[in-house]
């Protein structure tokens, strides 16, 4: 649950954000409603607005390495806006929504390079150019975290799959890690791979060891 005094932060950057791109308060307030009403939703305990500002910090220290810095971050309020652990067109539906709300809001150039964005966080498989680089990194920065903040993350990840019976859970979230653990490089852009590719390793071979 983020805090009243971290909304209210959120709350003042996207509105000076989407400024910035001449979107009126008037028309940014009942987008970023919205946004709160979806990352609220009481089945998520990981995919929530904690989730979307530790992303936008990522990718505010990478945004220099961006070609389109501005779509990254509009991305990055959107990735998972639609979020149901038992679907499998989340990423889709996302994109979807925010495409709808970025012309709602009049920001049409950058609605659909977003929603492609969005779409490759399907697989976490970038589309070989530097704006999916520093999405999927940043999205992905929560595997390099120190082990408490780590841990807490994959509780938060199981209380989202507690649908799924303790042996299933198991196998099947040890089968994703390891689908990391199997790539040359989690991490894409040079700065994240010398920073958190190591811890990241070393946080999925701990969890695939609880598991088992």
């Amino acid at each position: 649950m983020i805090s009243p005094e971290r909304l209210d932060v959120l709350q003042t950057q996207w509105v000076r954000f989407v400024g910035g791109l001449g979107v009126e308060p008037a028309n940014a307030y009942p987008v970023f409603d919205r946004l709160v009403a979806a990352h609220s939703e009481p089945h998520r305990h990981y995919h929530t607005l904690e989730h979307v500002a530790e992303v936008l910090k990522v990718v505010g220290r990478l945004a220099k390495f961006a070609d389109d810095p501005v779509a990254v971050q509009l991305a990055s309020w959107f990735h998972d806006a639609v979020y149901d652990p038992k679907a499998r067109d989340n990423e889709s539906r996302s994109a979807e929504m925010a495409r709808a709300a970025l012309q709602e809001m009049g920001i049409d150039r950058e609605a659909e390079w977003v929603a492609d964005l969005i779409r490759a966080t399907a697989n976490h498989r970038s589309l070989d150019d530097a704006d999916t680089d520093v999405l999927l990194d940043a999205d992905l920065a929560i595997l390099g975290a120190g082990e408490a903040r780590y841990l807490r993350y994959a509780e938060a990840i199981r209380r989202e799959y507690a649908f799924v019976p303790d042996d299933d859970y198991r196998k099947g979230r040890a089968a994703v890690l390891e689908k990391f653990l199997a790539r040359d490089r989690i991490y894409r852009t040079d700065v994240m791979h010398l920073e958190a590719e190591a811890p990241a390793r070393q946080n999925l071979r701990a969890e695939i060891e609880r598991l088992k």
